[in-house]
């Protein structure tokens, strides 16, 4: 056992959970929730002396989230992941208080009749982190939590366009696409291409690369700041919207609720 005191663990057993409380979960759940605004990233002895722990606890703790993907590490600096969000994703999908970008997922997805999506990147994938679709079948994503190649779909494009150009390089030498439809690009050098066509025009339109009959239109979510911080996008059967009305209809729509939600997203 760590050097927290044998009376300390006693009372702490006592007083919170009873001889069934595992110390262990409840320093790694602590150590997700350090984090915060104001320590996106930290040390381990910064971490640790904001959490109250020796080192050697926090680092198993981090050792342990890192493993399991909640936790990345840069240098010397440990930071949360996207894959924190998982953790949230039962709770998001079935309590009735709303976050910030659901309901402007619903409001789109009820104007346009298409379904609307925010997503931020994780690995080589994007993570839905709100949605909402019409009444009918529009697509076999399945909501808060699911996730599709950053490569060949829309959302991913635009969030991989934010990346700084040796990230992006890094990101493309260790991809290994592989086709989900008979359209995926998969030729890397136009690949590359096409992201940076992405960065300069602000938006990415992808046909039927990621799923067979659905296109998708997809613009970045910025902080207050100017940082990318997700990926938006409305999509739709291809018989329903042809790509000139996506870019007509769809993308003025995505831009200005990109401009409102800026000021919002702290």
């Amino acid at each position: 056992m760590s050097r927290l005191g044998m009376a300390d663990a006693r009372k702490r057993a006592q007083s919170e959970g009873g001889p069934d409380f595992s110390e262990a979960l409840a320093r790694g759940i602590a150590v997700i929730g350090i984090f915060s605004a104001e320590r996106r990233q930290m040390t381990l002895s910064d971490l640790a002396r904001s959490i109250g722990l020796p080192r050697a606890t926090a680092r198993r703790a981090l050792h342990t989230l890192t493993h399991l993907g909640y936790v990345e590490m840069e240098g010397r600096l440990f930071r949360l992941t996207p894959k924190v969000l998982e953790l949230a994703a039962a709770y998001l999908t079935s309590n009735p208080i709303s976050s910030l970008l659901q309901p402007v997922c619903e409001r789109l997805c009820a104007e346009v009749d298409a379904a609307c999506s925010v997503a931020v990147l994780e690995g080589e994938d994007v993570v839905m982190i709100a949605r909402a679709s019409p009444l009918r079948p529009v697509s076999v994503g399945l909501g808060v939590g699911f996730r599709v190649p950053a490569f060949c779909s829309a959302l991913g494009r635009v969030l991989l366009a934010g990346l700084r150009d040796a990230d992006l390089d890094t990101f493309l030498a260790r991809l290994k696409p592989r086709a989900a439809t008979a359209g995926t690009m998969l030729d890397k050098g136009a690949l590359r291409a096409a992201i940076l066509l992405v960065r300069e025009q602000g938006f990415a339109l992808v046909d039927q690369e990621a799923e067979v009959g659905f296109r998708s239109l997809a613009v970045p979510l910025r902080r207050y700041d100017g940082s990318l911080v997700a990926a938006m996008n409305l999509g739709a059967q291809v018989e329903r919207t042809s790509p000139a009305v996506m870019l007509e209809r769809f993308l003025p729509r995505l831009q200005a609720e990109a401009a409102v939600l800026q000021a919002r997203l702290i």
